[in-house]
C-alpha cells in the first residue's frame, strides 16, 4: 500500500484485457455493483501513470482516490471490505481461512498451468493434462456447495471462475467427468455481474470457440 502518485477522484482500476487476475478483481467489482473506471493496459508498454503509481507496473492495480494497491489479493479483499454489500467473506475466520488457503493453491496450481499454456509450444500440452486434472480432482468441492466451498458467492468464486470460463480458450475439455465443474461455471457466467466484469477479448474467448 503506497500513496499514489496522482489523486483520483473516481476509483480506477488498471488491468489488462485477457489476465485471469485482472478479470478476478473486475469480477469483484461487479459482484459490488462498484462505479469505477477501467483502464486498458498493455503490459509491453504500461503506461506512465502507472508506473508511478505502482513500482512494479503491475496489473491489476487500483487506485482510490490518495491510495494505490496492486497484488491481486489485497486488491479484492480491500473492495470486500471498503464496499461490505454483498459481503463476499463468510463471517466466521475458520471458512475465511479456508477459502484464503484455496485461493492460494488455485494460484499456485491452476494459474501456474494457465501461464504455460498462454505460453505455447511443446510444454502446453503437458500443462493441458496437469490443469485438466487439478479441476477433476477438485469436482468433489464443486458438488458440495452451490458456489465454490460455500454457500453464498465469495471472492473465491471471483478467482475461479475467470479460469472456467477460459477452458475451452485453452484448449481443455474435462468431458463428463467435468459436468459439475461446467455447471458451476454455467450458473455464475449467465449473471450480469459477470458479464459486466468481461473485456471485448474475453467475450471472443467463448464467441471464437463456439463458432469453429
Amino acid at each position: 500500500m503506497v500513496p499514489s502518485a496522482r489523486s483520483r477522484s473516481v476509483l480506477t482500476l488498471y488491468t489488462t484485457a485477457d489476465d485471469v487476475q485482472c478479470h478476478r478483481a473486475r469480477l469483484v467489482l461487479a459482484a459490488k455493483g462498484v462505479s469505477y473506471e477501467r483502464v486498458l493496459v498493455d503490459p509491453a508498454k504500461p503506461p506512465e501513470d502507472l508506473v508511478d503509481l505502482n513500482p512494479y507496473a503491475s496489473t491489476p492495480t487500483l487506485v482510490d482516490r490518495d491510495l494505490t494497491l496492486f497484488d491481486t489479493s489485497v486488491v479484492c479483499e480491500y473492495l470486500d471490505e471498503r464496499y461490505p454489500h454483498p459481503p463476499l467473506m463468510p463471517i466466521d475466520p475458520q471458512s475465511r481461512a479456508r477459502l484464503r488457503v484455496a485461493a492460494v493453491r488455485i494460484e499456485k496450481d491452476w494459474l501456474t498451468e494457465v501461464d504455460i499454456i498462454r505460453a505455447g509450444g511443446r510444454p502446453a500440452d503437458a500443462a493441458r493434462k496437469r490443469l485438466r486434472g487439478h479441476l477433476l480432482s477438485s469436482v468433489p468441492l464443486f458438488k458440495a456447495a452451490k458456489f465454490f466451498l460455500n454457500p453464498e458467492m465469495s471472492l473465491a468464486d471471483c478467482l475461479v471462475a475467470p479460469v472456467i470460463w477460459r477452458l475451452p480458450w485453452l484448449g481443455v475439455d474435462l468431458g463428463r467427468e467435468g459436468k459439475p465443474v461446467i455447471d458451476y461455471g454455467e450458473r455464475l457466467f449467465h449473471s450480469q455481474g459477470f458479464a459486466r466484469s468481461m473485456t471485448d477479448q474475453e467475450k471472443a474467448m467463448r464467441q471464437v470457440h463456439e463458432q469453429e
